[in-house]
């Protein structure tokens, strides 16, 4: 049983074996909200913030769970045991490989960023287009389950999400959901990135108000992958003392 917590949204495991047949209360060990299990009220359950997925996203038309991955055009098939024997190939070569004393937690070549593109279907191809150039492993969103799905299952790097993906099921105020409820190691693991048709490329004062961490306009997306390259390396510069408290590498 997963019961959420109404102030602060995180998700409780509870074991069915040992928790009792009448509803019960439990305490929120994140903020210390008294949390019942009991049914939530109907206008919990029909909004966005719902635990769960939404209820349309069990029509026929979700056929695929996960997002794609994308292949830029012309880029040959590669089957996934040709990828996992290129990775074991990378790992064991780069044991033997010591990295720059001067940069001792640079991120790998061999390990390539997962970023997740959410946008409406004129700007996907593009979008995810541009974030392969910067060395980026591309999984291409249609629906909000896929999206979903594909954050829960994997771990991600960078999230690309534009207000108008899937607005017939509330698309991304689910992604942005997902995003919220992440708890701070992993939130600060992620660069969440808001396209925008109306904000500036690179407002840090826009990308503070709408708790992202960077804002690209619509308009300069054939400079995505400039962008993402600048906007990368300034973020991992400002983690730098905390990448090397916790021997992490950058992002």
């Amino acid at each position: 049983m997963i019961i959420v917590c109404p102030k602060c949204s995180t998700r409780l495991q509870i074991d069915d074996e040992k928790s009792p047949n009448r509803p019960f209360n439990v305490r929120c060990p994140k903020c210390s909200a008294t949390v019942s299990s009991g049914p939530t009220s109907p206008a919990t359950e029909q909004s966005a913030l719902a635990v769960g997925g939404s209820p349309a996203t069990d029509h026929p038309r979700f056929e695929q769970s996960t997002a794609r991955a994308y292949e830029p055009p012309g880029a040959p098939g590669a089957t996934p045991a040709n990828d996992d024997t290129v990775r074991m190939l990378f790992e064991l070569l780069s044991k033997g490989t010591a990295r720059s004393p001067e940069n001792p937690h640079a991120r790998p070549v061999w390990d390539k960023r997962k970023a997740l593109v959410c946008t409406s279907e004129p700007y996907r191809e593009n979008v995810a287009g541009r974030l392969s150039e910067v060395g980026c492993q591309v999984f291409v969103a249609e629906d909000t389950r896929q999206a979903v799905e594909t954050m829960r299952a994997n771990k991600l790097d960078v999230v690309l999400l534009e207000p108008q993906f899937d607005p017939a099921e509330q698309g991304s105020v689910f992604v942005i959901r997902e995003i919220n409820v992440m708890r701070p190691p992993q939130r600060r693991r992620l660069f969440f990135v808001l396209l925008s048709p109306s904000l500036r490329t690179m407002d840090a004062h826009a990308a503070f108000l709408n708790n992202v961490n960077a804002v690209v306009n619509v308009a300069e997306i054939e400079e995505l992958s400039r962008i993402m390259e600048v906007a990368l390396r300034e973020y991992n510069e400002l983690y730098r003392e905390f990448y090397n408290a916790f021997g992490l590498t950058a992002l």
